[in-house]
């Protein structure tokens, strides 16, 4: 997955807002109200059953890839077993999808259907997850997720103790001389990004933080700027 750092553009970080916050019956226009604020898109797809909510499926993100043909989709598969999934979403026109490591009954298996597919190939870890259940297949993904909060629901408070498995995630990066990506999930605010960047996150979703703001594009400005402010180059 050459490449994967050279997203970032030299930014302290991509901010992907999670649609999950956003208003139910106006997303499109969510999305719209952040301008260029919001880098990718990020779509959590609960089934109610690995995570206690449920939430998106297929066709949300087909009509998000006919309503913004030219934006970043970040699908994140909250859900058991993740193989049984992956055929569903992956002809909707996502560029990155997600498995949780701890979901997927085989997960070398479904990264590289994912890639075969030609979709960038993501994993996930839960907060009680140790990093090293990803060290088998880190040579194979584009992305790594650490989620920051347990998953399922917006609005969580931040756990810190998260903040070692990034830092773990990126001695490993440049130790195998990999370029995954490394995105953070969960309590994301303008409070948590200058940390979370200076631990080594090169992605952000935020959530409630942006879309819950009367002003979601200002909102999303402040968690860059903060990010920025902190960021170690």
């Amino acid at each position: 997955m050459s490449g994967m750092l050279d997203i970032k553009g030299g930014r302290a970080c991509i901010l992907a807002p999670s649609i999950l916050s956003a208003d139910t019956l106006a997303i499109g226009e969510s999305i719209r109200s952040l301008g260029s604020e919001g880098d990718w898109i990020h779509v959590d797809v609960a089934d109610g059953h690995f995570v206690p909510n449920l939430t998106f499926g297929p066709m949300m993100v087909s009509a998000l890839r006919r309503g913004f043909p030219d934006a970043f989709i970040d699908v994140h598969l909250m859900v058991t077993p993740a193989e049984d999934f992956i055929g569903m979403f992956m002809p909707t026109g996502p560029d990155i999808i997600t498995v949780q490591v701890e979901a997927a009954r085989h997960v070398h298996r479904t990264l590289q259907a994912i890639r075969d597919a030609g979709i960038i190939p993501g994993v996930s870890i839960n907060p009680g997850t140790p990093v090293c259940m990803l060290e088998p297949v880190l040579h194979m993904v584009g992305l790594v997720l650490v989620m920051t909060v347990n998953p399922g629901f917006g609005g969580q408070k931040f756990i810190p103790e998260v903040l070692s498995k990034i830092k773990r995630l990126v001695r490993e990066r440049a130790v195998q001389s990999l370029d995954f990506l490394i995105e953070c999930d969960g309590g994301v605010n303008s409070e948590t990004a200058g940390v979370l960047v200076n631990a080594g996150c090169d992605v952000l979703v935020a959530g409630s933080a942006v879309y819950d703001s009367d002003d979601p594009a200002r909102a999303a400005r402040e968690i860059r700027r903060n990010a920025e402010l902190e960021w170690r180059v």
